[in-house]
């Protein structure tokens, strides 16, 4: 403990000396949607938190104060490099730092068990090592500037339906040695502010009072010495959640603490000891990020200030992952391209209109976005370029989004206005006092969302509404639809509060003419809510033309060109928190169109743009495929610097794809009866595959760069693994160089083989290089059940030097004790 460490907990004791019990309670609720009430006589001010594993939205759901938007954690997580994470993470406290927040709720790390988790683009990888490595990175950055995290969400909430009771049933082995493990080695690793605890149960017992994971093994085995939040809305219980180590409840004002937890104090329910402690918690993380009064912070000077445009581009190369670069047309491989000789052909309407984040909490609003149109355009030559939809991944209205300047309008029952701001989209979604300046859930009868919509195709436009509600929908000045949308069948709350996108009416529209846009929404009563919010859309569908007749034209305009680039992605409807994946398939007609693409022009390159594994059935038919996840803002920067061989597309797989749906071993993420249990064990993701003797469509950790590595030699010892390599390429590259255990003979059940190591190299061309790879204890031990700890098992290990685990390049037999 350093002498800060013990001034900061003196001053901890002397405040919580100060409080009654009733300021204790109400310390330990949320004031508000976001932040925790100050407490002047203490010299404590109100600790702000706000969502952003990609970036940091702030206390409002507003486009007035844009926030710098990095590409997905699945993006992070296939650089494979946990320094990058931790200046990602100093990035993001510097943004914190500048919107007044002072806990960031990140980084997730909950595991890819199924590629059909709908949140998987949030979540950084199939194996708990990578994941653990890479999310100490990232809370040691943000951490690095002064800014606290909490690592979510504790734990086994590894996918999306029925989230909210769900119970995850995990034998103690695979909960230890899989779900358990990332957040073991960022505690000890990384020393995090805080830890966010899930809505689901565990075995049982809800995780919000789960005393044995968090109280015994969270703060006892590990020693964590932070605070406890729940998750929004998943304390349920006063008694059950102070005793199981929540310290506290989100959001607010409404609570089971506050005055709930002082009467269940008075009425010997609860002691006050319990109380206490969670407080001592919440005073100590405020010390650590400076708003406890004689208190010094745990960072008193911020790093030095970030480029957020360039890191968010750099971030972006280094995710990209090259999964097949075939030869074509002469040439030893498809990319990179040559910008000075050819043509190029974009195709799909991704390309225009670029998915750069994931849906759900994780959304903030960039000032700016890149799409690969846009990028490309800027890097190509005049004339070099074209570019046609092909194929729309969507064919459902969604939230009005560009070729839209929309602002909010709030009314109260006269017609007043008494407040507005900016939309980044047609989409409202305010939360508790998330709402403009002057306007308030008492005063307000209606909203207008209203402003300017310039078409982009002349057509048949649809718009439409999403919400529960009255709406009126008015286009050019005409009132086309007035009614009251209803609740359906959804499941989840957050679907069922949003509604189902419904189409109100069409109408024919001109390119290029402006026209005017209006939805009036007429605010309910929600004084009996215990948390106010309001949900709406405005929905619009361009012009639907023929299906054929645009890849048609997609396939005319690649036969035209050098290159053909194709951009496939998947929506918000596939991929979002919320609900799960039904499958693994592209959406619309965007097979087809790859297929037809690649049978006109054998150059073919696709982008896709997905968060996490979907179907590539004709990834044997095109030159080249590159991943590109979500990537951000500046993602069509960046795609243009790889395509063009500015910079190397950096990335290997975090987590496996399957070459089809049906060879991934572990699918389950519908609860039976209210329960999901993992019976696959130890076994999911390559671990998984392995053990069934399934090839996948690529291997974990795979990816090409643009440049080839030669692995020299590889010594071993029981701590230590040394990898000599050289780039016998023609560029300057990285190569991440994968250290695989798998014990040769053995007498547990044990994957046959897995990650233990990794370390990322570079070298110019014909240079040699020698990585020097710490082989953790923990890679050797497994977690034993009868005697309730970890156990080393000895014997004969073949160490693999690989290049992915599906291209292992040299292996050494180890003989431990």
């Amino acid at each position: 403990m350093t002498d800060a460490d013990q001034v900061r907990n003196s001053v901890v004791e002397e405040a919580l000396g100060k409080l009654d019990l009733d300021t204790k309670t109400r310390l330990l609720a949320g004031q508000d949607m976001w932040s925790l009430p100050a407490v002047p006589e203490i010299g404590l001010k109100s600790l702000v938190m706000s969502d952003g594993p990609i970036g940091v939205r702030g206390v409002r759901w507003t486009a007035d104060d844009p926030s710098i938007a990095l590409p997905s954690p699945t993006a992070l997580a296939a650089a494979w490099d946990p320094a990058l994470a931790r200046r990602a993470g100093r990035l993001l406290a510097q943004e914190a730092r500048r919107k007044g927040v002072h806990v960031l709720l990140a980084p997730t790390v909950n595991l890819h068990r199924s590629p059909l988790g709908g949140r998987h683009f949030e979540c950084y990888s199939e194996d708990p090592y990578l994941t653990g490595e890479v999310g100490a990175g990232y809370v040691n950055g943000v951490q690095d500037g002064g800014v606290g995290t909490t690592v979510k969400h504790f734990v086994g909430n590894d996918a999306e339906t029925d989230r909210f009771t769900v119970d995850s049933v995990i034998a103690p082995r695979p909960l230890r040695e899989l779900y358990l493990a990332p957040f073991e080695a960022i505690v000890a690793n990384a020393h995090p502010w805080g830890i966010m605890t899930a809505y689901n149960q565990v075995n049982g017992t809800t995780m919000t009072e789960h005393r044995y994971l968090v109280n015994e093994v969270l703060r006892g085995e590990w020693g964590f010495d932070g605070c406890n939040v729940s998750d929004w809305m998943a304390a349920r219980s006063t008694a059950g959640d102070i005793e199981g180590g929540m310290d506290v409840a989100m959001p607010g004002p409404q609570s089971v603490y506050g005055p709930a937890l002082a009467e269940a104090v008075r009425a010997g329910e609860v002691p006050e000891s319990a109380v206490d402690e969670a407080v001592r918690n919440v005073l100590r993380l405020a010390a650590r990020v400076g708003i406890l009064e004689g208190a010094p912070a745990a960072v008193t000077e911020a790093p030095a200030e970030l480029d957020g445009q360039a890191l968010a581009r750099e971030l972006a190369a280094r995710g990209f992952v090259l999964v097949r670069n075939e030869a074509v047309s002469g040439r030893s491989a498809a990319l990179p391209l040559d910008a000075a000789t050819g043509t190029v052909a974009l195709l799909g309407a991704a390309a225009r209109d670029a998915r750069v984040l994931g849906g759900g909490s994780a959304t903030v609003f960039p000032e700016r976005i890149v799409s690969p149109l846009d990028g490309l355009t800027a890097a190509l030559p005049d004339g070099a370029l074209t570019y046609h939809v092909g194929a729309d991944p969507s064919e459902e209205l969604v939230p009005a989004g560009k070729a839209f300047e929309l602002r909010a309008v709030c009314r109260d029952a006269s017609g007043a206005v008494i407040g507005e701001g900016s939309l980044p989209s047609g989409q409202v979604q305010w939360i508790g006092n998330d709402l403009p300046a002057g306007a308030t859930y008492e005063t307000m009868a209606s909203i207008e969302v209203t402003g300017t919509f310039v078409p982009r195709e002349s057509g048949e436009h649809a718009f439409g509404t999403r919400g529960l509600g009255a709406f009126t929908l008015a286009v050019g000045g005409r009132t086309l639809w007035e009614g009251v949308q209803e609740m359906g069948n959804e499941a989840d709350p957050f679907e069922a509060f949003f509604g189902a996108p419904s189409e109100r009416a069409r109408l024919d529209l001109a390119e290029g003419e402006p026209v005017e846009v209006s939805l009036t929404f007429h605010v309910p009563d929600m004084t009996a809510l215990p948390l106010k919010a309001i949900m709406f859309s405005l929905l619009h569908l361009g012009p639907r033309r023929d299906a054929d007749e645009l890849i048609a034209e997609a396939v005319a305009a690649a036969r035209a060109a050098d290159t053909a680039v194709v951009v496939v992605a998947t929506t918000d409807r596939v991929e979002s928190e919320g609900f799960d994946r039904k499958d693994l398939t592209l959406p619309g007609r965007q097979d087809d169109l790859v297929r037809a693409v690649a049978a006109a022009n054998p150059n073919t390159v696709v982008v896709v743009n997905a968060g996490s594994p979907v179907e590539l059935p004709w990834r044997e038919e095109v030159a080249a495929v590159l991943l590109t996840w979500f990537p951000g803002q500046e993602g069509g920067a960046a795609l243009a610097d790889v395509l063009l061989g500015d910079a190397e597309p950096g990335g290997r797989l975090p987590t496996t794809w399957p070459a089809r749906f049906a060879d991934a071993p572990v699918t389950e993420v519908v609860p039976t009866d209210g329960r999901l249990e993992y019976r696959e064990g130890l076994f999911i993701g390559y671990r998984a595959y392995e053990r069934q003797g399934v090839r996948p469509g690529f291997p974990f950790g795979h990816g090409l760069g643009y440049t080839e590595w030669a692995y020299e030699s590889l010594e071993v010892t029981a701590t230590t693994a040394r990898v000599r390599v050289t780039n016998t390429g023609t560029r300057p590259g990285r190569e991440v160089v994968q250290v695989y255990l798998a014990p040769k003979a053995d007498a547990f059940e044990r994957p046959a083989s897995w990650l233990a190591a990794f370390a990322g190299v570079e070298a110019g061309p014909g240079e040699s290089v020698e990585a020097e790879i710490a082989l953790p204890a923990r890679a050797f031990e497994i977690w034993d059940e009868e005697t309730g700890g970890w156990r080393r098992i000895g014997g004969s290990y073949e160490v693999r030097a690989s290049h992915s685990h599906g291209d292992t390049r040299l292996t050494v037999t180890l003989d431990i004790s």
